[in-house]
């Protein structure tokens, strides 16, 4: 390497090095002061069934991931309907050799002090697995679908309703 590539290699990296503190997250505490404890102070209402438990998990450490719990100020209920399809049939046999699992949650974010509501909201996700001739594996393979769902809108409800927090302070 010659000295030439050699000065050029470092004016390249001195050039990243100074721009690396001009990017800020969209929603990040400095872009947004605040909003991080105002997201902590949102009680997930309990969800039904076994995909609504793990969504509910998913929230609370996505909302609230310091362990602390300072006094609720908002409730986000949400209702979660779960479907199942087959799109292929295998035809010598007569059974699918794969499974799409599609979870919607329609999502409503209110004040619990007066029962404002201050967001509200729809969220849709999918997930595909294989399905074999082993009863266990088909049930495991839909049970980790479930948990792809679950993450999948976990995160698009944490997005909007940060968004919603920081346009309604």
């Amino acid at each position: 390497m010659s000295w030439f590539d050699r000065i050029r290699v470092l004016a390249a990296v001195a050039a990243v090095a100074g721009l690396g503190g001009c990017f800020q997250p969209l929603y990040g505490e400095a872009a947004h002061p605040g909003l991080t404890e105002e997201m902590r102070t949102v009680e997930v209402a309990p969800i039904p069934d076994r995909i609504g438990h793990y969504l509910g998990d998913d929230l609370i450490s996505r909302m609230n991931g310091s362990g602390e719990s300072p006094p609720p100020k908002y409730r986000l209920t949400i209702k979660l309907a779960q479907s199942s399809r087959a799109p292929t049939v295998e035809s010598q046999i007569g059974t699918a050799d794969a499974a799409t699992v599609v979870g919607e949650a329609k999502f409503d974010l209110t004040k619990i002090e007066n029962g404002a509501l201050i967001y509200t909201g729809s969220a849709t996700a999918s997930a595909v697995y294989d399905r074999f001739f082993q009863s266990y594996a088909n049930l495991r393979a839909a049970r980790d679908a479930e948990i792809r769902i679950a993450r999948e809108l976990a995160d698009e409800i944490a997005l909007r309703v940060g968004a919603a927090l920081s346009e309604h302070k």
